[in-house]
């Protein structure tokens, strides 16, 4: 009886380049013909508004897809999305789909990552940003760490998803951390959403300006951390 044949390291190593070269096709197209029209169509509230109205139960799962693929495709920017559910559903419905589609998103690229490695973070993030994040492989800190980059509005959460499929931290774990970490970053989306849809201008404006503060402080503290963990580092690569 003849046994299976064993690959080697190099067809491996062809394989698993072939489906990311797959992979990046795909999601080029995706972004080119779906993110890119579906960002448009978003901005523009009350036809988005009145397709959701019109499908009922199904524009709510639509959706809920749409946030997933702009998780999955990190070239497609999620603010337009969150804005746009709070003016379609309203500030806490609105919410709970991003949150929905989220968790969603993040299973998908979680389990991608951990299926091709880091070949599937570098189709998005160059490597070096890939290697500042290397801290967050330490196990005794890594929960609080990962809660507290998502929970900072501002902070770059689509590679930070990417990187979370490079450590060793449960599905379950990292979705119970990061999904209500999301909170204050959805929330004051979709809360500006809901004030356009409900015509305080004013509200709406103010809303924005304090997120784009909040995100300018976030992005800022990131990088301090960053940098602060890359003089630690001392020269070593954690996720190689």
């Amino acid at each position: 009886m003849k046994h299976p044949r064993t690959l080697t390291e190099r067809q491996r190593k062809l394989l698993a380049g072939g489906s990311i070269g797959v992979f990046v096709l795909f999601a080029a197209c995706l972004f080119w013909f779906v993110g890119r029209p579906l960002i448009q169509f978003v901005s523009q509230p009350e036809a988005f508004r009145e397709w959701v109205g019109a499908w009922g139960i199904w524009g709510k799962l639509a959706f809920i897809g749409m946030m997933a693929l702009q998780i999955f495709v990190a070239v497609i920017p999620g603010e337009p999305l969150e804005m746009g559910a709070g003016y379609a559903f309203g500030a806490w419905e609105g919410t709970l789909l991003c949150l929905l589609g989220a968790a969603l998103g993040s299973v998908v690229v979680l389990l991608f990552v951990r299926c091709f490695g880091a070949m599937a973070v570098e189709v998005f993030f160059p490597r070096e940003k890939i290697k500042a994040l290397g801290f967050l492989k330490n196990e005794r800190r890594q929960g609080l760490l990962f809660f507290t980059l998502f929970f900072i509005p501002g902070t770059p959460k689509d590679i930070l998803t990417y990187v979370a499929g490079l450590t060793d931290m449960k599905l379950w774990h990292w979705l119970v951390i990061t999904t209500p970490a999301r909170l204050p970053s959805i929330v004051t989306s979709t809360i500006s959403g809901n004030a356009l849809g409900m015509g305080d201008f004013t509200f709406a404006v103010l809303v924005f300006g304090g997120t784009l503060l909040l995100s300018a402080g976030g992005l800022l503290l990131y990088h301090k951390i960053c940098r602060q963990n890359e003089v630690k580092r001392n020269g070593s690569n954690p996720m190689d």
